[in-house]
């Protein structure tokens, strides 16, 4: 009888153990964005005369403000560190900022704000990064804008 009760609490525990949700791995990272402009790959693709700037950041005179963006990129992390990963990220997606940005007429991005799952988190330094398992992600807002040169 001892036995049977056993074999039926260790059934119970171990469906119990079994049935609760996974939890994919999210991490958040506060990273420079500065690191991401020092890349040499961000030397190759950003146009040298297209200027970013954060939210906080002291920008030159603005001239024209235009519309708003967001731009969501994600990479995939195998292989990568996580900050590596977001690295990479956050360069697509400024590239793409910046590809829209420029066939709207504007020269810059300003009030940049991490916009990951549309939560804005302003900072005048860092962006926003998420790492899971296999993905990392990273999204950007931002004010497409002439400024003066």
């Amino acid at each position: 009888m001892k036995s049977a009760l056993s074999v039926v609490a260790m059934t119970l525990c171990a469906s119990a153990l079994l049935s609760a949700p996974a939890h994919a791995r999210d991490t958040k990272y506060m990273l420079p964005m500065q690191e991401v402009l020092d890349m040499p790959e961000a030397k190759e693709k950003l146009d040298d005369s297209f200027r970013f700037y954060l939210s906080g950041q002291k920008t030159p005179k603005v001239l024209q403000r235009m519309d708003s963006g967001v731009s969501n990129r994600k990479t995939n992390g195998v292989g990568k560190s996580d900050e590596d990963g977001c690295r990479w990220a956050a360069l697509s997606a400024l590239i793409a900022l910046q590809e829209t940005a420029k066939s709207q007429g504007a020269n810059a991005v300003i009030d940049i704000v991490s916009y990951y799952k549309k939560n804005e988190v302003a900072s005048p330094t860092d962006y926003e990064c998420h790492a899971g398992a296999v993905v990392v992600g990273v999204a950007l807002k931002g004010t497409y804008a002439k400024v003066a040169q």
